[in-house]
């Protein structure tokens, strides 16, 4: 049988790991975040570009 201090140790240190882990994937969030703004940045500005020259293909 686990004794009761042991134990409290036990929740104490997966309490901390776990704490640990969500403060990393949070950071990790911020950065796919970050780069998924630039992404989409980066497709309007083609999909921009690609518009200027279908429309000056058609003489537009």
């Amino acid at each position: 049988m686990v004794e009761p201090s042991s134990w409290r140790n036990v929740l104490y240190l997966r309490h901390n790991l776990n704490a640990q882990a969500v403060a990393s994937l949070r950071g990790e969030l911020d950065t796919i975040n970050t780069d998924v703004d630039s992404l989409v940045r980066a497709m309007q500005q083609a999909i921009a570009e690609s518009d200027r020259f279908i429309a000056e293909m058609r003489g537009q």
